[in-house]
């Protein structure tokens, strides 16, 4: 071998005997930290999240080298196309205006707020998750998981974010033109509470981008890969992914990577 590799030997067995450098002793130290975040994470997070994730605690590296230890190692987040299908829809169905495109960023939280309906295969058939985000912080405010697309199940959503938040009269409400928002019941919910409904321009899915990235990244970090046959273990599991990760430990670009709730405690 050392004759093929055009080395001496004497040179093969001084490399061998050889202790690591100190740079590679940092890099094995640096890599047991890497893959604490990595499996704290459930496996969701990339060099970006993971170099920012040790940057709050006080680790001062280069993201290019997390990115290349992760790669050494095989450390990949779980990422995935996520399509929704969507169905065609009649041109001349009534909507409300789309508030959004005159409105400035939200400043505050309670401003905007925005919801939607994704739909989460259950065995042989689907369940429904609706949620309600806060614009500003980007957090969950609340959600709803049944077997029926109705109304009913985007005003419990909404009425329990209502009850937790309390928000003053001028909120505004962005949907999707499903027609679970635009039911005649829903109208007069969000009339009752001051809410002022805004809907996205037809064939406009990017004007709810926000609940669109959310419902992708939910699929991708965790739904993509699991299997379910109860509902109510789809619930327990979703639950702790929703009140305990995203909202509480997920780093967000957006938020400089904070989570949504250190962002409005941060505020």
């Amino acid at each position: 071998m050392c004759e093929h590799l055009r080395v001496s030997r004497a040179g093969y067995y001084a490399w061998l005997k050889r202790a690591p450098s100190p740079r590679k002793l940092a890099d094995i130290e640096l890599l047991q930290r890497i893959r604490r975040i990595y499996r704290t994470s459930g496996q969701r997070y990339g060099s970006p999240k993971i170099h920012r994730a040790l940057q709050v605690e006080g680790v001062r590296v280069g993201e290019k080298r997390v990115a290349r230890l992760m790669r050494e190692a095989g450390l990949k987040a779980r990422v995935e196309w996520v399509y929704r299908r969507m169905k065609n829809r009649r041109a001349l169905l009534k909507a409300l205006p789309n508030h959004r495109l005159d409105l400035p960023k939200p400043n505050r939280a309670n401003e905007q707020w925005s919801s939607d309906v994704t739909y989460l295969r259950l065995g042989r058939r689907w369940v429904y998750l609706v949620v309600i985000l806060d614009l500003w912080s980007r957090r969950i405010l609340s959600w709803k998981l049944s077997d029926r697309l109705t109304a009913a199940l985007s005003m419990s959503a909404l009425r329990a974010a209502l009850r937790s938040r309390q928000p003053a009269p001028g909120l505004v409400l962005h949907t999707d033109r499903g027609s679970e928002y635009r039911a005649g019941v829903m109208q007069q919910f969000l009339l009752r509470h001051g809410i002022r409904h805004s809907m996205n321009r037809p064939g406009q899915c990017t004007d709810n981008a926000e609940v669109e990235s959310f419902f992708k990244t939910l699929k991708a970090e965790w739904f993509h890969g699991t299997s379910f046959v109860e509902i109510r273990s789809l619930r327990r599991h979703l639950r702790d992914y929703l009140d305990n990760f995203y909202n509480r430990q997920r780093l967000h670009s957006s938020l400089d990577y904070q989570s949504p709730i250190q962002f409005e405690q941060a505020a």
